[in-house]
C-alpha cells in the first residue's frame, strides 16, 4: 500500500487541477468568449499540459519544491494575463510552504492566502473586480474556518468547493473592472467570470478526488 504522505497529496491535487484545466478547455474558453478574449481555457490547458507533459522529469524533495517547480513550468506556458496569474500563484503558495517540509492544514492555509496576496499583487485586483479572486477567497475563507472547527480534509474541501461555486456563479450581475472584460462595460453583468468559474470547478474536483480516495 502507497503511504499517504504530505507531498503524494500535493501531487495528487496539482494533478487533478491540471486534468481539471485540460478537461475543461472548451467550456473555460466558452465563457471566457463572452466578453473576453475566448482563449482563457486554452490557456490554461496549454500551460497545465506542459506541466502533465514534464511530470516525470521534475525534479522537487518537498511540497514547496513542487509548487516551485509548477510555477515555472506554468508562468512559461500559460499565455496572456493568465501566466503570470497562475505562476505567480504557484510560487508564492511555495514560497510560503519553503520551511514546512511535512505542511498541515493550517500551512496549506496560510500557502493559500499568499497565493491570494500575489494575485491581488499581480493582477491590481481584488474581491469584487470580477475575478477569480472572487471565488477562490470565499472558498479560503471557508476551508479555514472549517479546518479552524476541527473538521477533517474532506469536510474542509466538501464546504470549500460548495463556497467556490457559490460565489461564482455569483459573479453574475457584477461589473467586471479588470481584464478584457472590464471593456464590455454594463455587457459584463450578464455573465459569470470564467476564472472564478475555473476555480469553482477545480474545487469541485480536488473535493471529489479526495473523496474517492478516502473511500
Amino acid at each position: 500500500m502507497t503511504q499517504v504522505t504530505p507531498l503524494s497529496e500535493a501531487q495528487q491535487v496539482v494533478r487533478i487541477i491540471a486534468a481539471t484545466a485540460i478537461d475543461n478547455e472548451t467550456y473555460f474558453c466558452e465563457l471566457d468568449a463572452v466578453v473576453g478574449d475566448g482563449d482563457f481555457g486554452y490557456s490554461l490547458a496549454r500551460g497545465f499540459g506542459r506541466l502533465m507533459e514534464d511530470w516525470e522529469t521534475l525534479e522537487y524533495d518537498d511540497v514547496a519544491g513542487l509548487l516551485r517547480r509548477c510555477a515555472m513550468v506554468i508562468s512559461g506556458r500559460v499565455g496572456g494575463a493568465s501566466g503570470p496569474i497562475w505562476g505567480t500563484a504557484f510560487l508564492r503558495a511555495a514560497m510560503a510552504l519553503r520551511d514546512r517540509p511535512d505542511p498541515d492544514g493550517a500551512d496549506v492555509v496560510s500557502a493559500l492566502r499568499a497565493s491570494i496576496e500575489g494575485i491581488k499583487q499581480r493582477g491590481g485586483s481584488d474581491v469584487g473586480d470580477k475575478t477569480l479572486l472572487d471565488a477562490l477567497v470565499p472558498a479560503v475563507d471557508t476551508l479555514e474556518r472549517e479546518l479552524t472547527a476541527g473538521n477533517g480534509a474532506a469536510a474542509a474541501l466538501t464546504a470549500g468547493a460548495t463556497s467556490a461555486r457559490s460565489a461564482a456563479e455569483g459573479t453574475r450581475g457584477m461589473l467586471a473592472r479588470r481584464g478584457r472584460a472590464a471593456y464590455a462595460g454594463e455587457r459584463s453583468l450578464d455573465s459569470v467570470d470564467a476564472g472564478a468559474i475555473a476555480v469553482a470547478v477545480m474545487f469541485e474536483a480536488v473535493r471529489d478526488g479526495w473523496d474517492a480516495t478516502d473511500a
